[in-house]
């Protein structure tokens, strides 16, 4: 009778071990934590469905037609890349159009990106980025129905994909073709933030009158260049968008592909908005070291207090600025990320920089979208000050993006 008691009381205990183990798995998963929720979670926390991942959907509206996308790297269905997916399945696959860094995504930022075959569908790939015409031509778009546009925004005005998304756009209202728009979660949608950008300041990486964080997919996005009459001649494009489902603004997502190849993390994509801004100075933004956006500094910042040095790193950096000189400044690895544009690394490295006239190139007009934000810090306004300058114009902005919000 004593070894049965014992025996039973060692079942109830690995019993008892096993329960804990179960519960402290589950409480390991969080809305957006890469791969499926375990079945403990499921009710609790779901990983967004993106618009690729509704592949029967997709073919049901592509079914007999001439299609081409636009994609990058960040275009996949699982584990497949879309391109290799619609193929496997018989859909009709004319071309690629690649963005900024190509379709395979390992081009530098600003590196030409070059017509071509994709060695591993065949299938001739149109280069929209370091040509001379971002946009397609009627010649790359007589062979085509449908275009498919699938890539990963980050929510920020100068990430230039929603530059693309607007010239194909474009493209596809001016031929007369549809374009089917495959939505993602943007990992920066939960705040609004910025300057808007000025008339005399557009670009590729400043097309729309938006702040710089303008806190939509790029779904509801398409919808706003379509709805307040952005493109040229203000003829709409004939749009669809396959929404996200299990997804709302204010969720947190982790990226499971680097949507540019000098993001590698979410710490990154979450300062993004605010050292972006830095490309527009003398400084590096780490571009060159395995934290780009995270670092940042000058060989002229002697009393700040980190260092590194920026090389050669195939695949993300060939030829970063200050490449092989040993940077003095900050590392912004542990910053606690908000949910603004923080100003304060910007408005501190100005003070510190020795000779204050070299701080600022003319590119950060453009990235601020406009000339008044580097007026403001030369002039040794606050935050706040500055903050509060953005207020009524970022207000009218919020309004209007209401109007094209398709999650809560």
């Amino acid at each position: 009778m004593t070894r049965l008691f014992l025996l039973l009381l060692l079942v109830a205990a690995m019993s008892c071990r096993s329960s804990q183990r179960i519960a402290q798995s589950a409480g390991k998963g969080k809305a957006g934590s890469p791969g499926p929720a375990s079945d403990a979670t499921q009710g609790q926390f779901k990983r967004p469905v993106t618009g690729a991942a509704q592949l029967e959907l997709l073919l049901s509206k592509i079914s007999g037609k001439r299609v081409a996308l636009l994609v990058n790297q960040t275009a996949v269905v699982g584990k497949a890349h879309l391109a290799d997916t619609l193929k496997s399945r018989g859909v009709n696959l004319i071309k690629i159009f690649s963005p900024e860094h190509g379709f395979r995504g390992t081009a530098d930022a600003g590196e030409e990106v070059r017509d071509g075959v994709d060695p591993v569908t065949g299938i001739p790939v149109v280069s929209l980025y370091g040509t001379k015409n971002y946009k397609a031509t009627p010649k790359h778009l007589e062979d085509v129905d449908i275009v498919i546009f699938d890539i990963q925004d980050v929510g920020v005005r100068f990430f230039t994909f929603i530059s693309s998304l607007h010239y194909m756009m474009e493209a596809c209202a001016e031929n007369g073709k549809k374009m089917i728009v495959l939505d993602r979660p943007n990992p920066n949608s939960s705040y609004v933030d910025g300057p808007v950008r000025q008339p005399d300041q557009k670009s590729f990486v400043g097309m729309h009158a938006i702040p710089i964080v303008h806190g939509m997919t790029i779904g509801e996005y398409a919808q706003m260049v379509n709805g307040e009459g952005w493109l040229e001649g203000k003829t709409p494009c004939e749009l669809e968008v396959i929404k996200l489902k299990d997804w709302k603004h204010t969720d947190s997502y982790t990226l499971s592909i680097r949507p540019s190849p000098n993001l590698p993390n979410d710490h990154a994509i979450g300062l993004y908005p605010s050292t972006c801004l830095f490309e527009g100075t003398a400084l590096s933004v780490g571009r060159g070291t395995q934290n780009p956006f995270e670092l940042i500094g000058h060989p002229d910042l002697k009393d700040q207090p980190f260092e590194f040095t920026p090389i050669s790193i195939d695949g993300m950096a060939k030829d970063p600025k200050l490449k092989d000189q040993h940077c003095y400044g900050v590392d912004l690895r542990k910053m606690k990320l908000k949910k603004e544009i923080d100003l304060n690394p910007l408005i501190t490295l100005y003070n510190a920089f020795p000779d204050k006239e070299k701080f600022f190139i003319p590119y950060f007009d453009k990235l601020a979208g406009n000339t008044t934000l580097k007026d403001q810090i030369k002039a040794g306004m606050t935050e706040k000050e500055i903050r509060d300058s953005w207020k009524a114009e970022l207000d009218h902005f919020k309004a209007t993006r209401k109007k094209y919000l398709l999650y809560p």
